[in-house]
């Protein structure tokens, strides 16, 4: 179940309704969405540490972060929240990689794991920007951590330090080899939350601004709250993936051929569907194999079903 304290990280009434219009006040401090089951009001607060940023929000960003927020409240899968990011959250944070970590207050430890739609970033540069103390991604998180506010990373300008976001310079052979470009790092919780989580969005399209901050600062409670979720429903994978060999990390392109599997496709079935190679399917089920450490594909979908690794429809 998501945590009620989730509820109370962002200013908003959801009552059920059956509608199908959008209405936006203009120049109002209310924005209203009618959706097919469900109404979301916001009120933003004028307390907000952008209040010039706000202003700069159009219309369309208005409508796109509320179509975010009603997204993310049925988050339940790492898929959906894969597919999430592609849509709502891309349109206001442009970005090819995104990186996420969560830990809970028994521990000093953050769980990472990563979505990529770059043929660039892949294991090696994921375990390199995470590695203890030298990952760049790590020493960026070190950054934010003192002062909460959005840290971007990049090799264009020189360190600085504004009220609402930090810049911290790289060397260009660093990021270079973690293959992320400029990123930027923002995160939910400290020391005294019982959950907390880090993301670093990586190949950055959009600007390193006030502006971009200011949407990242809009979209983390709700991000946080949905990685809540997804992780709690799928609190078995980390017997796989949280181990001290990190090559044990399931891609986004093993999960769709394992739930394929799970199904009962053979790998010429799912190289159609995926329009891939049924060679590139064979390497990518090995992999599956070697990862769940069983023999077979009958005792990977099993213990896939297990885990909750894959969606059992009914």
């Amino acid at each position: 179940m998501w945590p009620v304290s989730c509820y109370k990280t962002v200013k908003k009434l959801t009552l059920s309704i059956h509608a199908s219009v959008i209405h936006m006040v203009k120049n109002s401090a209310l924005i209203i969405i009618k959706s097919k089951s469900t109404i979301i009001i916001t009120q933003p607060s004028h307390q907000t540490s952008h209040p010039e940023a706000e202003a700069m929000l159009s219309a369309e960003q208005r409508l796109v972060f509320m179509e975010v927020i009603e997204e993310s409240l049925r988050l339940t899968q790492r898929t959906h929240l894969f597919n999430w990011l592609q849509r709502g959250v891309q349109y206001l944070i442009g970005h090819e990689v995104m990186l996420f970590g969560v830990r809970s207050s028994d521990s000093d430890l953050y769980d990472y794991e990563y979505f990529t739609s770059s043929r660039y970033f892949g294991e090696l540069q994921f375990n390199q920007v995470i590695k203890k103390d030298e990952g760049i991604v790590r020493k960026a998180l070190a950054a934010w951590n003192k002062t909460g506010t959005p840290v971007f990373v990049t090799n264009q300008i020189m360190p600085v330090d504004f009220n609402h976001y930090g810049v911290m310079s790289a060397e260009d052979d660093e990021l270079l080899a973690a293959e992320l470009k400029n990123f930027v790092v923002h995160g939910f919780g400290d020391n005294r939350t019982r959950i907390s989580t880090v993301v670093a969005f990586g190949r950055l399209s959009s600007p390193i601004s006030a502006h971009t901050a200011y949407l990242l600062e809009l979209i983390m409670p709700h991000l946080h709250c949905a990685l809540i979720k997804v992780t709690a429903n799928r609190s078995g994978v980390s017997m796989i993936l949280n181990t001290p060999h990190t090559t044990k990390k399931i891609t986004k392109r093993e999960f769709e051929i394992l739930q394929w599997l799970h199904m009962g496709k053979t790998n010429w079935e799912i190289s159609s569907i995926l329009e891939i190679s049924p060679l590139t399917v064979k390497n990518h089920v090995q992999n599956i194999l070697r990862k769940l450490d069983v023999e077979n594909r009958g005792q990977a979908a099993v213990k896939a079903a297990k885990l909750g690794l894959v969606t059992i429809s009914n």
